[in-house]
């Protein structure tokens, strides 16, 4: 199983806001399954971060991933861009089809870990909150 979270699961995750449904931190505290951050999380992070408007920030979530075993980044490359739904943001969509990369291409089990109703109802990828 690999879930990818957006930038709000990632940041409730790692801040324990209660924000953050009890199925998405189950999700995302599975040390058996690979949870990928799409670089653009990280991205948004540091932007949020510089703009106060979270308290987390990039460098604290480097460390996470560093010291995690089952948790890894993914950059945007071609793939991802080949895969872009039309109708999201672009940094919704790069999460998207970041997540579609490795259910079609790397054949792996994938769940976007978001309650971002856009995302969600576009119904492209499997979404859990």
């Amino acid at each position: 199983m690999t879930y990818i979270p957006d930038t709000h699961a990632l940041v409730w995750f790692l801040t324990g806001d209660a924000q953050l449904s009890q199925q998405a931190t189950q999700a995302l505290s599975d040390t058996s399954a690979r949870i990928v951050i799409p670089t653009i999380v990280l991205a948004e992070i540091h932007f949020l971060f510089t703009k106060r408007r979270i308290q987390i920030d990039v460098k604290r979530v480097l460390q996470f991933i560093a010291h995690t075993p089952n948790v890894a980044t993914y950059p945007l490359d071609e793939l991802v861009v080949e895969n872009l739904p039309n109708q999201l943001r672009i940094h919704d969509a790069i999460i998207v089809a970041t997540g579609i990369v490795f259910r079609d291409v790397l054949s792996e089990h994938t769940v976007i870990v978001t309650k971002d109703s856009r995302i969600v109802s576009l119904g492209v990828i499997t979404t859990l909150w």
